[in-house]
């Protein structure tokens, strides 16, 4: 069974999904992942309310996705010095607010959580590649004994990249978000191809879409489901074949009306591929 599902962000001040959770149900959906970077909606006054509003509008959380301080541009230029955890400057005070995450997740009983790393290095000669295995298998080890899974968001690593420090990492809890747009929008991967290499360990999704880059600093473009170059249909089927059973997040990343508008096609788009794949 693969539920679809709808990643979801809290922007306010004031934690408060209760309004997504009722758009969820007008749409549809009970599945989730929650999107926190707001360091002070780890309490766990937020995370009982969370909770009991879950159960009370019937979703199931599959993952929070945890966020963190600092500068973060999202391009090729300053993002390989401000994303994720792979600049030495941001990597002690991230994984410490990553471990607030997964606190925060442990009092709700999430037991995935998701982030972006960074450029990782593909050369495993880098000084800083090391580090970065250090550290992950450090919050990946409190994690564990939380029991709960760390997950990498695709996105600045090529698939071999995120294989490669899984096994060095070693901790046996470490899984894949694919997002199906990010391989592309980095121009990393084909997310079908993807899975040749990573797909045993996806444990969860984004459901995007987008075009490849066309200019050196920039990333690719978002488009709505099925505009782009992602094939929904091989990637649903592969999945499948190799026994995947969770969540198909939906993940667009505008706001407004029209998000709403794409999020209701993404579905019934999602719904006619497992119809035609006899998937429950």
């Amino acid at each position: 069974m693969m539920k679809i599902g709808v990643r979801i962000s809290c922007l306010e001040e004031k934690m408060n999904f209760e309004t997504e959770f009722k758009r969820m149900v007008e749409m549809g959906i009970s599945s989730c992942q929650l999107s926190v970077f707001n360091m002070s909606h780890y309490t766990k006054e937020n995370a009982e309310t969370v909770k009991r509003q879950a159960e009370e509008y019937g979703i199931t959380i599959s993952a929070l996705w945890a966020g963190w301080t600092g500068p973060c541009e999202w391009n090729f230029t300053a993002g390989p010095d401000t994303l994720g955890i792979v600049p030495v400057a941001y990597r002690d005070k991230r994984v410490q607010e990553l471990l607030l995450g997964s606190q925060f997740a442990e009092w709700v009983g999430i037991k995935n959580v998701i982030t972006h790393v960074g450029f990782i290095p593909e050369n495993m000669s880098d000084p800083n590649y090391n580090g970065v295995v250090v550290a992950l298998r450090y919050l990946c080890t409190i994690m564990k004994s939380r029991g709960q899974n760390f997950l990498f968001e695709t996105g600045q690593e090529t698939p071999v990249t995120l294989l490669r420090t899984i096994e060095a990492v070693g901790t046996g809890n470490m899984g894949i978000n694919l997002d199906t747009a990010n391989l592309i929008l980095y121009g990393k991967a084909n997310p079908v191809d993807a899975l040749d290499v990573i797909g045993k360990y996806v444990m969860d999704t984004h459901i995007k879409d987008g075009m490849y880059p066309t200019c050196g600093d920039k990333l690719g473009k978002e488009t709505r489901i099925g505009d782009g170059k992602v094939d929904f249909f091989n990637f649903v089927k592969k999945l499948h074949e190799l026994g995947y059973t969770g969540p198909l997040t939906i993940e667009r990343e505008i706001s407004g009306e029209e998000q709403t508008r794409d999020i209701i096609y993404a579905k019934a788009y999602l719904e006619d591929i497992k119809a035609k794949l006899n998937i429950e």
